[in-house]
């Protein structure tokens, strides 16, 4: 297992500020602590953590994301989430504003909001089965490409280029051991995305 697992790795510029409220997040928390119940958020047995979720703020590119060293909790409230107000890939940095420090994956959503301005919410889990049952069968980076770092965010733009991942909206993280990230128009689409790929939608890929 990766034991950097979890670590930002972006220069993280943290404005403390009160909790955004709860009925303006009310989906995404419904559709995390869902996705926690199903195990494909969580954390190891080591206690390392795995997971995130994201949504669009109207048609900009800040989101609101889970914050990091959060995913061993069973449910988050609020004063767990914080919003992302400013990126810059080319200098690997990031601003967030609220009670917590944004997911460490926080760049790669960044990098799928700049890059489809569609995209309104993304789903990043675990899970070792898929993750092997769907690699090279839909977009997948390259191995050597580490989570939370500008190359992931290149590696990014490259599927939407080259792999349709615009059209699949799912990718398997090859270099990032069991990590497969989804999105859609919203939070709906990219859980049903993940939650569709059963034995059977395998089985018709291979």
């Amino acid at each position: 297992m990766v034991m950097d697992e979890g670590v930002i790795k972006y220069n993280c510029h943290w404005v403390k500020e009160e909790p955004v409220t709860s009925d303006s997040i009310t989906d995404l928390m419904k559709k995390r602590d869902f996705m926690y119940s199903l195990g494909l958020i969580g954390a190891y047995e080591n206690g390392i953590g795995f997971g995130n979720v994201s949504q669009r703020i109207n048609d900009s590119n800040q989101f609101i994301i889970t914050g990091t060293q959060t995913a061993h909790l069973e449910t988050l409230g609020p004063e767990f989430y914080t919003v992302v107000t400013d990126f810059n890939i080319e200098e690997n940095s990031l601003t967030c504003c609220g009670p917590v420090k944004a997911s460490s994956e926080s760049l790669t959503h960044a990098a799928i909001y700049y890059y489809q301005p569609e995209i309104m919410g993304i789903i990043h889990i675990h899970n070792s089965q898929l993750w092997q049952g769907l690699m090279y069968k839909v977009p997948t980076s390259n191995q050597k490409v580490p989570y939370g770092t500008p190359q992931m965010a290149k590696e990014i733009f490259r599927l939407f280029d080259e792999e349709k991942l615009g059209v699949e909206k799912i990718l398997v993280m090859a270099g990032h051991e069991d990590g497969i990230i989804s999105f859609g128009k919203d939070l709906d689409e990219a859980a049903n995305i993940l939650l569709n790929f059963d034995r059977t939608s395998l089985e018709k890929r291979e």
